[in-house]
C-alpha cells in the first residue's frame, strides 16, 4: 500500500513564487530584446567587469535581466533541496533537478549570447528553454498543491485515446512555434514562418477544447483547464497581431517606439503563459481520463 503523500503549504507556495519570479524574468528578457539592450553589456558574468553597474541605458534592462535571472537560479537550488528533504515522490525530486539543470543551461546560454555577441542560433535556443523552464516551474507547482493530491474524477473509455494524443501534441506545437518567434525575433527568419503558423496552433487547441467540451462536458478540471488555454491562446492571437500592426505603423519611426514594446513584451509574456498552460492541460487530461484496460493497472 502506497505512503499516504503529505500536503506541504509551504513548498508549494515557494514554488507558485518560484514560477512568478520565472514569468518576470521571461518578460524582462522581453524588453531586453525589444529595446535592443542586448549588447549594452559587453562582458560576462560580470558587467564592466563590476557586480553592480551603473543603472542607466540598456544596461538597466540587461543588468536588471541577469539580478532577476540569478535570483530564479538561487530560488531554483533552494526548490530542489527542499524537494529531495521533504517530497517522497521520487519523480517530483527528480523534476527539481531537472527543473535546477535548466536553469544552470539558461545561464550559460545568456552569457554565450553575449559573448558570440548575439548568435542567432543560441539567442533562439535562450529564448526556447526560458519558456520551457517556466513550464516545468508551474508543473512543480502543480505537482505540490493540495488540489493535486485530491482524489481526481476519473474517466476510463476509449474515447480518451485521441485526446490524450491531442493534449501532447498541442504543447509540442507550441513550443516549436514559439522557438519560430524567438527566431524571427533575432532576424534568423522572416515573420511570415511564425504568422504561418499561429493558425495550426490555435486550430489544433480549439479542436482539443471542443472535444473536451463535448466528450467531456461535466468534468470541472478538464472543462475549465481547456477554457483557460483557449482564452490565453487567442490572448496571444490578438497581442500577435497586435505586435506585426504596430511594427508595420512604426516602421519609420525612431525605434523603439514604446507602443511596440509594450505589445511585443506583452506577446513574449502570454506566450510563455500558453505553453505553461498546454502543459498543464496535458497534465490535467491523464490525470483525468484512462484508458480501457488501463484504469486497474
Amino acid at each position: 500500500m502506497a505512503a499516504k503523500i503529505i500536503y506541504r503549504r509551504g513548498l508549494h507556495l515557494w514554488s507558485m513564487l518560484l514560477a512568478l519570479c520565472t514569468l518576470m524574468l521571461v518578460v524582462v528578457g522581453g524588453l531586453v530584446t525589444s529595446r535592443d539592450a542586448g549588447l549594452s553589456v559587453p562582458d560576462w558574468p560580470l558587467s564592466y567587469g563590476k557586480l553592480m553597474p551603473p543603472m542607466e541605458g540598456g544596461i538597466l534592462y540587461e543588468h536588471g535581466h541577469r539580478m532577476i535571472a540569478t535570483m530564479v537560479g538561487m530560488f531554483t537550488i533552494v526548490s530542489m533541496v527542499w524537494l529531495w528533504r521533504v517530497e517522497s515522490r521520487k519523480w517530483l525530486r527528480i523534476l527539481g533537478v531537472i527543473a535546477l539543470l535548466a536553469v544552470i543551461t539558461q545561464g550559460l546560454l545568456g552569457g554565450l549570447t553575449v559573448l558570440m555577441l548575439l548568435p542567432w542560433w543560441v539567442s533562439t535556443m535562450h529564448a526556447t528553454l526560458a519558456q520551457l523552464f517556466f513550464s516545468t516551474t508551474v508543473a512543480i507547482a502543480i505537482f505540490t498543491s493540495s488540489w493535486w493530491l485530491a482524489e481526481p474524477t476519473t474517466t476510463a473509455e476509449q474515447t480518451a485515446t485521441p485526446i490524450r494524443r491531442l493534449s501532447l501534441i498541442a504543447p509540442i506545437l507550441v513550443v516549436c512555434q514559439l522557438a519560430l518567434g524567438a527566431a524571427a525575433r533575432h532576424k534568423a527568419i522572416g515573420s511570415i514562418y511564425h504568422i504561418c503558423g499561429s493558425p495550426i496552433v490555435a486550430g489544433v487547441i480549439l479542436w482539443l477544447s471542443l472535444r473536451i467540451s463535448v466528450h467531456y462536458s461535466e468534468n470541472r478540471e478538464l472543462r475549465r483547464a481547456a477554457l483557460t488555454l483557449t482564452t490565453i491562446t487567442f490572448t496571444q492571437i490578438f497581442l500577435g497581431i497586435a505586435a506585426y500592426m504596430t511594427r508595420i505603423a512604426y516602421a519609420d519611426a525612431v525605434q523603439p517606439m514604446p507602443l511596440m514594446v509594450t505589445f511585443t513584451v506583452f506577446h513574449v509574456a502570454v506566450g510563455a503563459l500558453t505553453l505553461a498552460s498546454s502543459i498543464a492541460l496535458a497534465i490535467i487530461v491523464r490525470r483525468n481520463l484512462t484508458l480501457v484496460g488501463a484504469a486497474s493497472a
